[in-house]
């Protein structure tokens, strides 16, 4: 199939899919889409080897839904993710597409949540489950989890869930499927272990491969805006005013309804500001062009679909309103700005839970985005008042002032109040409308998405920080088999260790289970929340390991832990004793 399709309505899917697509902005299907959601409807199994933000969550999310009995109010799909942030992502991405299916529940669980939460939630009955595999594994063993009705499974990043060790639980679940439904792969890479997966539980399976859009925009100042502490709006106007050479600006977001009251809303704050969306029609769409080419407009709010082959010398600030869906997206609309050899300026603003679509963009177009620190009132108000005084200094330069000299001069006699004071007032007048000085208060700033602030709490994660593995981190011990004393280096496995106090605990993993350090350390991370880095020595034996972790962990989290599996063993956390009968543990014991 041709991945030139223009419109989700040649793919086959329904119409009340189709009016769900239109009302949250979907305009045009991506590549993978085009390619993905026809052999899915068609029932066949896929391997689809794409990166993260191509698109692929609706790739295989719009198929599925099209097989959901929403009067089955059982699991009818399961969607294994390797991490609880993707998951939540993945389960919002499918609520938004049910707004036309009354009825519609989809569930997520993942590790770090209340069990009570998710239990009752499960009783009430779920369509679609979007789960890491240790805690769907959990709920499977204890019943709690049912998939006879099971109808699609997912593996979304199966690449990802083998380098953080979650490949065998992947496998005891697929095993505990049911034998007839539909399986989908999707993949960045595809190394021998999951190619072997694919081999062993997909049904003569249809492969499709996507070049991820990649691009090197050197000419174009890159930024974002974490969303925090103040509306969007208001943090837009802050910036479109102290931004250098600010000419013209085009503004994403997604919906054709947000064009417009966007528009709308700047207009109300005195800015020329117009909408552009799919539903204007071709002489109403080149009118806007032409303005914001003359000048008569300043800033155009748009949609992806309308402002494609947009080439306006004057452009030179791109916004992304709204983070888009995929990289190819953030491409295209950057591309509207620094063109012919200009230079060009993309802001991008972006909720905490977007994050990670921040870090797929930046490998994208292969430039870090730096963070944008949101402009204060004061810099504001003296951007205003610089401006003010300019303009003044123009009609000062002016000829033809003699008339209104002599009127201020009667004002000032009249009342008895000198010249300054009758200019002030003057000012005063001038700026009705849009004030020199803005009121309220700045917000506080946003966390930093770069990682550098460190957590403030037990368990509270910075999703932007690489897991232990993604820097390059060698494990630092030698496992070489027969022995069962832990070799650490020297130094320890991190450049600071944590601070505070530590707890060692033991769990019932070790060399012979083929079980590494990354691997307890992903399943820690994942399941209770713990960032890798509050993770203290890990001690690996042959039948068992031991961890340090902070004091003071909470109940939910410790209880969640013992329950979790490492290469689809129940780690069983506990306090080490330093058992007697294992001797070279309690050398480590000493050792520590």
């Amino acid at each position: 199939m041709s991945t030139s399709v223009e419109s989700f309505a040649d793919l086959g899917l329904s119409e009340s899919l189709l009016k769900t697509l239109a009302e949250i902005g979907y305009e045009s299907p991506s590549p993978i889409q085009a390619e993905c959601i026809p052999i899915l409807l068609e029932g066949h199994d896929l391997i689809g080897m794409a990166q993260t933000g191509t698109g692929k969550t609706a790739a295989f999310a719009l198929p599925l839904m099209e097989q959901i009995d929403v009067k089955l109010t059982k699991p009818q799909a399961l969607i294994l993710t390797p991490t609880r942030e993707l998951a939540i992502q993945v389960a919002e991405a499918l609520q938004s597409y049910a707004k036309n299916l009354p009825g519609f529940h989809v569930l997520p669980i993942y590790g770090g949540q209340s069990y009570t939460i998710q239990l009752k939630q499960l009783s009430r009955g779920a369509h679609v489950i979007v789960g890491t595999p240790g805690r769907v594994m959990d709920h499977l063993e204890r019943k709690t989890l049912n998939l006879d009705n099971l109808k699609t499974m997912v593996l979304d990043e199966a690449d990802e869930m083998l380098r953080m060790g979650f490949i065998d639980d992947v496998e005891w679940i697929l095993e505990r499927t049911p034998e007839k439904h539909q399986t989908a792969l999707f993949s960045a890479t595809m190394p021998e272990q999951i190619r072997r997966v694919a081999q062993k539980y997909l049904v003569e399976p249809r492969e499709i491969k996507i070049k991820a859009a990649t691009a090197t925009v050197a000419a174009i100042r890159q930024v974002y805006w974490q969303v925090s502490g103040m509306h969007k709006l208001d943090a837009l106007t802050r910036i479109l005013e102290v931004e250098e050479d600010f000419d013209a600006a085009i503004i994403f977001v997604r919906t054709k309804t947000a064009t417009v009251e966007l528009a709308d809303k700047l207009n109300a704050r005195g800015y020329a500001a117009a909408a552009l969306n799919g539903d204007l029609n071709q002489q109403m769409r080149e009118r806007v062009i032409e303005q914001l080419k003359s000048g008569a407009l300043d800033i155009v709010i748009a949609t992806d679909v309308a402002a494609r082959g947009i080439d306006v010398p004057r452009v030179s600030h791109v916004v992304n309103y709204d983070i888009p869906y995929d990289t190819e997206a953030y491409v295209h609309r950057i591309g509207r700005t620094g063109r012919a050899g200009r230079t060009g300026n993309a802001i991008l603003f972006v909720a905490p839970r977007e994050i990670r679509m921040l870090r797929t963009i930046e490998r994208a177009t292969r430039q870090p985005i730096a963070p944008l620190t949101l402009p204060s009132r004061a810099d504001v108000t003296n951007k205003r008042v610089a401006d003010f005084k300019a303009k003044v200094a123009e009609v000062l330069n002016a000829e033809g002032l003699d008339f209104f000299a002599n009127i201020v001069s009667q004002i000032a006699e009249e009342q008895n109040i000198g010249a300054e004071e009758v200019a002030a007032a003057l000012a005063m007048m001038a700026q009705q409308g849009k004030p020199l000085q803005i009121a309220g208060e700045d917000p506080a700033p946003a966390r930093p998405a770069s990682g550098e602030r460190r957590p403030n709490s037990f368990g509270e994660r910075d999703q932007s920080k690489p897991r232990f593995g993604d820097r390059g981190d060698k494990p630092r011990f030698d496992d070489r088999s027969g022995d069962s004393r832990p070799r650490f280096e020297d130094k320890p496995r991190r450049a600071a260790p944590p601070a505070g106090d530590m707890v060692r605990y033991r769990i019932d993993v070790g060399r012979d289970h083929g079980v590494q350090v990354k691997d307890i350390v992903g399943a820690i991370a994942n399941e209770a929340g713990i960032e890798s880095r509050f993770i203290g020595r890990i001690g690996l034996y042959d039948e068992s390991s031991t961890v340090e972790l902070p004091a003071g962990m909470p109940a939910e989290a410790a209880n969640a832990l013992k329950r979790t599996r490492v290469r689809g063993v129940p780690i069983n956390l506990r306090p080490d004793e330093g058992r007697p009968d294992m001797a070279g543990e309690r050398k480590f014991k000493k050792r520590t």
